[in-house]
């Protein structure tokens, strides 16, 4: 099994950057908001703010520049929710409940809802607000840049991955998705390390209890889910057309959960680099978010390895997800129960901070910026196989924003 650090890969050397890549201005239309969010702030707003207050909320101040190190900070949080809302909006078509920002019902892929709905009645929703959020972070940041005299983070140039074209997706994004789902290779290493007492940034390195590898999370194409599939309550009998789509799902409701854990440390790492108090407000306040999304995708993954639903097999790629709860199964894996037990979800108090004397304490880990960085979560993304099929430009430009993001130092 491989070492872990913020997801299981090394991190290249942090460099001084210089030369951005161009980034263009968005020139995109005014901040996605879900329209229940808008509707309560012109209530509540309205009713709290004296006028002359929400005249100077309104009134944007160009003059007003970020520092170059917070602009830093927050380019390359801009960065990871595009990347972000891109894989949200791929999973949201198929398995969300509703088009984005409270948007009509969403048909999808009826089988792949159904098997994500095996893990939990309410994915399809939980899915849709995941997917809502992640598009109100890219939108606020590349706002609150261009409000404050800085360019706008534009990926738009690399919208050319294929996607998926099972029933439910977006027709007009064949061919334009920003990032891979359809083989990952899932480290599962945020899985054991906050069931454990050890802290990777005191150099501990944790396994994950199994991987998942060239495994797609979403269906390739209507081949995954003919018309004939029906997904049955688990648990799903040996040989069942069901078994691939399963699969598939419980390959997404761990991916859901690696993704935020990602995000769950990178932000309080960036906010640790953060000079302003109000840049040090929206890392903290985006990244309480994504904790909060970790937490719930955490719970939900564990489904999969837990009965009535453990022991699907795909029967294309072999991957078998195992009972981690059951002990001979365990024996079987070389494992312990106190690391995999799915129902464990909150962090165990782990050693916290290098001293010595303290008792353990229950974090967030790591947010060291080696292993919880920019650059780190760049190399996480991309052994993750998200990236696979991209251009050189994004791979530069993605370590350009990274490096200058870990470089920031705090004044």
């Amino acid at each position: 099994m491989k070492e872990e650090n913020l997801s299981g890969h090394n991190p290249t050397p942090i460099k001084p950057a210089s030369n951005y890549l161009e980034i263009k201005d968005s020139n995109a239309a005014s901040p996605v908001r879900r329209r229940s969010f808008i509707k309560g702030l012109g209530i509540v707003g309205a009713t709290l703010l004296p006028g002359s207050a929400l005249l100077k909320a309104q009134a944007i101040n160009s003059s007003n520049k970020l520092s170059q190190g917070d602009a830093d900070l927050l380019r390359f949080a801009a960065w990871v929710e595009l990347v972000e809302s891109d894989l949200w909006t791929q999973y949201n078509e198929l398995g969300g409940a509703t088009a984005p920002n409270d948007g009509p019902p969403n048909v999808g892929n009826p089988p792949y809802k159904a098997a994500l709905q095996n893990l939990d009645g309410d994915m399809p929703q939980y899915i849709t607000d995941n997917n809502d959020d992640e598009l109100s972070h890219a939108a606020f940041l590349n706002a609150y840049l261009q409000a404050h005299g800085e360019k706008a983070i534009d990926l738009k140039q690399f919208h050319k991955l294929p996607g998926s074209t099972a029933t439910g997706v977006d027709k007009t994004k064949v061919g334009k998705r920003l990032t891979n789902l359809l083989s990952l290779n899932v480290d599962l290493g945020w899985y054991t390390r906050y069931r454990s007492g050890q802290n990777p940034d005191l150099g501990a390195v944790l396994n994950g209890p199994f991987k998942i590898l060239n495994q797609p999370a979403i269906p390739l194409s209507d081949t995954d889910t003919p018309p004939t599939v029906v997904v049955p309550t688990p648990p799903i009998p040996a040989g069942s057309p069901a078994l691939r789509i399963q699969a598939i799902a419980n390959t997404a409701g761990f991916h859901f959960a690696f993704i935020e854990q990602g995000g769950t440390s990178l932000y309080p790492t960036l906010a640790l680099k953060a000079s302003s108090e109000e840049v040090l407000r929206i890392l903290l306040s985006i990244g309480g978010v994504e904790i909060d999304h970790f937490s719930l995708w955490h719970d939900k993954a564990g489904n999969a390895v837990s009965q009535p639903l453990a022991g699907v097999t795909d029967p294309e790629t072999n991957l078998n997800f195992p009972d981690l709860n059951d002990p001979a199964t365990l024996a079987r894996l070389h494992l312990q129960l106190e690391l995999t037990q799915t129902n464990k979800i909150q962090p165990e108090p782990c050693a916290f901070i290098e001293a010595t004397g303290l008792p353990a304490c229950s974090v967030i880990r790591p947010t060291s910026t080696q292993l919880g960085g920019a650059v780190a979560t760049v190399n996480s993304f991309m052994a993750d196989g998200l990236f696979d099929g991209q251009k050189d430009a994004f791979f530069d430009q993605a370590m350009q924003l990274a490096t200058a993001a870990d470089n920031v130092q705090r004044r």
